[in-house]
């Protein structure tokens, strides 16, 4: 059986970490999801740069809007719009045959709101709007003040795509976000369906120790994060705040598996893919590890909901010297700033696309 879609009968879903306006026009997207049961799609910063930079296929839109008048964040967000809104129309029938659960995309807001929580919340606003399509999460990241953003997004009824987590407690600040969004829409009579995800990063975490630890602890630290984080989730799934809420037709914020890709050249090109199956869970991975896991991927069950040996493994790195909580801070940190530089040089990018 083709792991693609062995994953889709475990109950995960498997989305594409990358969009691109050739895999729009060249038909792959739209093969993706046919042959791969590809069951949504992600962007940030950092993976439209590069479309952009990389290719030349927003070359003649660039130079045309620019003669136009248009420039900077408001043209990249006309090519981006555009791109998301042929996406999510793909994904439509996906999204409707599974009543909201599948065939969703995402837009980030602009990572130089990462401390503005108003602004964050105007700027989801608009883009929601803007995109005008109703299987289109608005991303905004897990930190102290997008926290406070996410539970005025939900409450105000926008599918929200939680990103830049990192740790078990980062996830469940977004996951109470998320619920008070929900009971206060509940209070207000309103319809408790609001969708979300919440996207926790696994591989920066091996990047971000593998010259300070042991040859046998190289690679595991996302994936015990993860595995801990996972026991947390089922453990809220199963709470009766959440079964309220459940029975009121509220749904369940999932838990996404984000940074997938493997960084380390000697580990497995699918390690965190087949590291991290689990039932109710979405996995978004880079198209390089997509086709990677078609051809060689196995499924071998689910993870332990309860978290498997997650604690063990977290003692043996705080044994080896590393501080989880604080290294969960910095990745955070380091992670905003990446998609701030990204942002930056996408700017630079259309200006000097522009000039024609």
């Amino acid at each position: 059986m083709n792991p693609a879609l062995h994953l889709r009968q475990l109950g995960q879903g498997l989305w594409l970490d990358n969009i691109t306006r050739g895999l729009l026009t060249s038909g792959t997207l739209k093969k993706y999801i046919d042959e791969y049961e590809i069951s949504g799609l992600t962007s940030n910063p950092s993976i439209f740069e590069a479309a952009i930079q990389g290719a030349d296929f927003y070359d003649e839109a660039i130079r045309t809007r620019s003669a136009a008048g248009a420039k900077g964040e408001s043209l990249f967000l006309e090519l981006a719009l555009e791109d998301l809104q042929q996406a999510a129309d793909l994904f439509l029938p996906m999204h409707q045959a599974s009543h909201g659960v599948d065939g969703w995309v995402s837009m980030e807001v602009s990572p130089l709101l990462v401390h503005d929580a108003e602004g964050t919340l105007r700027e989801a606003r608009t883009l929601h709007e803007r995109l005008q399509r109703p299987n289109a999460f608005i991303k905004i990241p897990g930190t102290a003040e997008g926290v406070k953003a996410i539970e005025e997004a939900i409450f105000a009824g926008i599918p929200v795509n939680v990103t830049l987590l990192f740790s078990r407690e980062q996830y469940l600040a977004a996951a109470e976000a998320y619920l008070r969004g929900i009971e206060r829409r509940i209070e207000a009579g309103l319809d408790p369906k609001v969708a979300s995800v919440a996207s926790l990063f696994v591989s920066r975490w091996d990047a971000g120790v593998k010259d300070k630890v042991p040859e046998e602890l190289k690679n595991k630290l996302g994936i015990a994060v993860a595995r801990q984080t996972y026991a947390a989730y089922r453990e809220l799934l199963a709470s009766q705040r959440w079964r309220d809420l459940a029975e009121t037709g509220a749904l369940p914020q999932r838990l996404l598996w984000a940074s997938t890709g493997t960084k380390d050249p000697a580990a497995s090109d699918i390690l965190y893919v087949e590291s991290l199956t689990a039932p109710q869970t979405i996995n978004t991975v880079p198209e390089k590890t997509l086709l990677a896991f078609v051809d060689h991927g196995v499924v071998n069950g689910s993870m332990p909901p309860e978290g498997g040996d997650a604690e063990k493994v977290l003692k043996q790195f705080a044994d080896a010297g590393i501080d989880v909580d604080a290294l969960a801070a910095q990745l955070q940190t380091e992670g905003a700033e990446s998609f701030n530089k990204s942002w930056k040089k996408l700017m630079d990018v259309i200006a000097e696309k522009g000039k024609g």
